[in-house]
């Protein structure tokens, strides 16, 4: 089984092998050397740089982060973020890849870009690094295409089952961002409710332990589709995690591979209706090895089935 890229660039690069958070830990370098394995070709993620970090980030969180970086060993950021010698290379890898996905969506290179990279960013807030993410990549490269590229509408759809509570939290209340969420609720991290939401900005989709592959079809397409089709995005960015799947030992939704490529046909066509088909999607979550490697496999397969 082999991932091909057609319409697609993929980027990784194996610097984002060497964050590893220590033994057991459920966000491992396994996690991405499964999805190489598996991927017939790549191209190297370039270096992000502080810049970048700093449209999402405060100062104060990135001189925190640089000034707790191990040289050996691990340092702890909270109870399950981690830092070892090589997370800092690995989460600015991450950071480069999807601006640097920005700047070819933008250019008319390629249709669509899926960054294998790690370690994840959804939860990591403007100022607070957690739940296994240190730097916010997908919010990075929103607020980065905003600055470069002067775009006016900017959607981010995140169908990791858990809420993507700092990519809330760095678009909230930005104009021309509108980030929409389906998650498992109640659930880590404890936010994305209903009460959360503005108007064209914020769409917190929270829903029941055990929600499948048809309930789920239902939700999306009468909330986000339409949601999405308001908005009119110009750039169409995605928080690719597969934890949702009913392998996946860190929750409790039933998602197939079936899920994930009807995902990559329905996000696909929107980008391809309103946004010139420029569609960016960056890895996070996912923690069987098994399931991982076989849901980006059938997301990427829905994706180039509509290209």
């Amino acid at each position: 089984m082999h991932i091909e890229i057609n319409k697609t660039l993929i980027y990784s690069h194996l610097d984002c092998l060497q964050h590893d958070p220590g033994y057991g830990h459920p966000e491992n370098p396994k996690r991405l050397q499964t999805i190489l394995d598996n991927i017939a070709h790549y191209e190297p993620a370039p270096l992000g740089n502080e810049q970048q970090v700093l449209l999402a980030h405060t100062s104060e969180m990135l001189e925190h982060i640089k000034a707790i970086a191990p040289s050996e060993g691990l340092a702890q950021i909270d109870a399950d973020t981690l830092m070892s010698a090589g997370s800092m290379q690995a989460a600015l890898r991450a950071t480069g890849a999807a601006c640097k996905a920005i700047d070819l969506l933008i250019a008319g290179n390629i249709q669509h870009v899926f960054c294998a990279t790690r370690p994840p960013g959804h939860h990591a807030t403007s100022n607070q690094s957690m739940g296994f993410c240190l730097f916010n990549h997908i919010a990075i490269a929103a607020l980065y295409a905003q600055q470069e590229y002067d775009l006016a509408r900017i959607a981010i759809v995140d169908f990791d089952v858990h809420h993507g509570n700092g990519t809330q939290d760095i678009v909230k209340d930005k104009k021309g961002l509108f980030y929409i969420s389906t998650h498992q609720s109640p659930f880590y991290p404890g936010t994305g409710s209903e009460a959360e939401n503005i108007p064209g900005n914020i769409l917190n989709i929270p829903l029941a332990s055990g929600t499948g592959h048809s309930a789920y079809q239902l939700i999306f397409s009468e909330q986000v589709i339409p949601a999405l089709r308001d908005f009119k995005p110009q750039l169409l960015l995605v928080s690719a995690g597969f934890d949702a799947h009913h392998k996946d030992p860190l929750a409790s939704f039933d998602f197939s591979e079936l899920t994930y490529q009807w995902l990559g046909q329905r996000l696909a066509a929107i980008a391809e209706e309103y946004c010139q088909s420029r569609m960016l999607s960056v890895l996070e979550g996912g923690y069987n090895l098994e399931a991982l490697s076989t849901s980006i496999q059938a997301y990427l397969n829905g994706i180039q089935t509509n290209l």
